[in-house]
C-alpha cells in the first residue's frame, strides 16, 4: 500500500525495524491508559508488531494498522488502525507516543485515515470507542465531525478493571473530507 500523506503526518505500513518506536508506544503506561489493552513488553510488542507486518501482507487484508510518522522524518511516533465491524464500516484507532502529545498528529492521521477509509475503500461508516475520561481522544473525534452515539457499559477490561466507552461514528454523507 503507498503511504498516505496528511497536512503534518504520513501513514505507511509497520515495518520490523519499527520494534523501539512501537514499543515505546504500547510499553508506555501513561499512553496504554487510554487504550484497549495493558502495557506490552518487549516480546508482546515484537509478537504484536509481527502479526501487523504479516496482516499486512495480506491481499485481502482484513485491517489496516499504519504507522504514524511526521511529515519531514519516517521515525514512528503512533498509529493509526481501521478494523472492519460489519457490511462497509470500520472502527478507527489510534495512539500517537507520550512526547508527540499535543501536537495535533493523531487529529491529522486520523483525518487521512478517514480520507482512505471513504474514498479508496467506499466505507459508509467508520466508529470509534474511547474512554469517557480521554477528553483529548474525544475532542480528535468531535473535530473530525463524528456524533456522540451513546455508552458501551464494561467495554473493555484493561489495568484490571472494567472500563466504559463513549460511541461515536461518522457516515460517509457527513464527511468533509476537511
Amino acid at each position: 500500500m503507498r503511504p498516505l500523506t496528511g497536512d503534518g503526518t504520513r501513514l505507511r505500513e509497520v515495518r520490523t525495524e519499527d520494534l523501539e518506536d512501537y514499543l515505546a508506544i504500547v510499553g508506555d503506561d501513561r499512553v496504554t491508559s487510554w487504550l484497549s489493552f495493558d502495557s506490552r513488553d518487549r516480546e508482546a510488542a515484537r509478537t504484536s508488531l509481527t502479526s501487523i507486518v504479516e496482516r499486512s501482507a495480506h491481499e485481502n487484508r482484513s485491517d489496516y494498522l499504519l504507522a504514524v510518522t511526521r511529515r519531514d522524518d519516517d521515525r514512528m511516533i503512533g498509529f493509526a488502525r481501521l478494523g472492519p465491524t460489519g457490511v462497509q464500516a470500520a472502527h478507527l484507532g489510534y495512539a500517537i507516543g507520550y512526547d508527540y502529545w499535543g501536537h495535533g498528529y493523531a487529529t491529522d492521521a486520523s483525518r487521512t485515515l478517514l480520507r482512505f477509509a471513504f474514498t479508496d475503500l467506499s466505507l459508509h461508516r467508520v466508529s470509534a470507542a474511547i474512554g469517557p475520561e480521554n477528553l483529548a481522544s474525544i475532542a480528535v473525534v468531535k473535530n473530525l465531525g463524528f456524533s456522540y452515539e451513546g455508552r458501551i457499559r464494561h467495554h473493555v477490561f484493561t489495568n484490571n478493571a472494567w472500563r466504559d466507552s463513549l460511541l461515536y461514528s461518522i457516515l460517509a454523507p457527513e464527511w468533509s473530507g476537511a
